[in-house]
């Protein structure tokens, strides 16, 4: 068992913590707290733990699921919720999800097994990964978890597996599609694929469990969500005509988050140039950090969306007895943590501009190895006893002239200084995890968990592996 601390009392009178004046980020009321009312406790975690340091709050995923239901009864759908286990590795964010009620959407064996470890009902698991190995059919076989076929050929392999399992053993499957707008996507079927996978399940129900249908999207848009579903509408009908019983329609993820105010963020896009940046150019793309949508929102559209015959979505999946399934990762990880980097030194370029170097690297911090950037500042915790405005770009620990945090250049208030930490928050989306590694043989980053026991009081734990 591993040993739990208690966070400090909190001590400011030589720390501070330095608030972004541009894009600040949104803060959950809990993180919040210990960022600026106690930086003290987080430069002593980073003293116990090293540098990067994640810590999650595993409580606001079970408010962001909670938030989500509110939507999805008000809608008054039938719905089935699964996290997406691959947006962090953290174990402590798995169980927060089971202990919510809901399912584990899973792309992998090991994602599998630690679901399982963290107590999901095996019958909640479902698996979505494109590329399933033999192995990993195998254990979902067994443990009569709902399996996301991608292709004609991966159903072929799992009726192979069949054979293999036990006596019957019955795979339960969705049909993946790929809808119309998608049709250079090497993930999902399009319709005569389909078609010939329904044909082919109408004629094995005896060991493959048809239950419906699937897709997942790139981007962040309702709309062409709600357009799968229209396109589904007529192979849900084919389904059935073939004898076939489809009880869900699982939409994936994508359901999109605010890091930053949207009037500020949208500001922020407007007047940024090639001078912000130490590469001298503006990257083409980011993730709408402040978008004027947030999850909750999304999803309500969605739902009310037009549908087919005068039906909403809402009202469709309700005429027709289908459940909902979503798959939201990102958005169920919203707030709940945060990455802090210890500052090394700060470096005079010799074009006057200064450099500040952490403990850690950008595969820990990963949007400028996608060609992006993370638009959100981080907190500057300092000892520093005066303003002194500076923009810096943020670099990691490696020898690789591309490991850096940020190329844009950051608007402190104050010059950071060696032993400094900086705070970035709401990183469990893909950012902190992601791509890390022991380049230059550093330790894998350490990732702490943040409850609270019975008198209200945060207790900091391990989240490094399944207890």
């Amino acid at each position: 068992m591993q040993s739990n601390t208690q966070l400090p009392e909190a001590d400011t009178r030589c720390l501070k913590a330095w608030a972004p004046g541009a894009l600040r980020p949104i803060l959950d009321p809990a993180v919040a707290e210990v960022v600026y009312s106690s930086p003290q406790s987080l430069l002593d975690m980073v003293g116990r733990y090293g540098s990067p340091l994640n810590i999650v709050w595993p409580h606001i995923l079970k408010q962001n699921v909670e938030a989500l239901r509110r939507v999805l009864r008000a809608h008054q759908v039938r719905y089935d919720v699964f996290y997406g286990a691959k947006v962090n590795k953290s174990q402590a964010l798995v169980r927060a999800a089971v202990e919510a009620g809901i399912g584990v959407d899973v792309s992998s064996v090991y994602e599998m097994r630690d679901a399982l470890r963290a107590g999901v009902d095996p019958a909640r698991l479902c698996a979505t990964g494109p590329a399933k190995t033999r192995e990993f059919h195998a254990e979902l076989i067994a443990n009569a978890a709902l399996i996301s076929v991608d292709s004609a050929e991966e159903l072929t392999d799992l009726e192979a597996c069949l054979h293999r399992a036990a006596h019957g053993s019955v795979a339960r499957v969705l049909l993946r599609y790929r809808p119309a707008a998608s049709s250079a996507s090497r993930f999902g079927m399009g319709g005569d694929e389909l078609l010939q996978c329904l044909r082919q399940l109408s004629e094995q129900k005896h060991r493959v469990a048809f239950e419906g249908f699937h897709f997942h999207l790139g981007g962040y848009g309702f709309e062409p969500r709600a357009q799968a579903v229209r396109e589904l509408t007529r192979y849900v009908e084919t389904a059935r005509e073939l004898g076939l019983d489809p009880k869900i329609i699982d939409i994936g993820g994508g359901l999109p988050i605010r890091y930053v105010d949207a009037d500020v963020y949208e500001a922020f896009l407007r007047a940024q140039s090639g001078d912000d940046y130490r590469t001298g150019k503006v990257p083409e793309s980011f993730y709408p950090y402040g978008g004027r949508m947030d999850a909750c929102e999304w999803l309500d559209k969605l739902l009310a969306a037009p549908c087919v015959d005068g039906l909403s979505i809402a009202g469709y999946l309700n005429t027709q007895q289908l459940t909902l399934a979503l798959e939201p990762g990102r958005s169920l990880a919203d707030q709940s943590a945060v990455s802090v980097f210890r500052v090394t030194r700060v470096k005079q370029l010799a074009s006057g501009r200064p450099v500040v170097f952490v403990e850690g690297s950008s595969f820990s911090a990963c949007e400028t190895w996608f060609a992006s950037e993370f638009l959100v500042d981080p907190v500057l915790i300092s000892r520093a006893a005066e303003e002194r405005a500076v923009r810096a770009y943020i670099a990691g620990h490696s020898c690789l002239d591309d490991d850096v945090i940020t190329n844009r250049l950051v608007a402190f208030n104050t010059m950071p200084q060696a032993g400094d930490l900086l705070v970035y928050a709401n990183t469990a989306g893909y950012q902190m995890d992601l791509l890390e590694n022991e380049f230059h043989r550093h330790p894998m980053p350490r990732r702490v968990a943040v409850i609270y026991d019975a008198a209200g009081a945060p207790v900091v734990s391990p989240d490094d592996r399944m207890e």
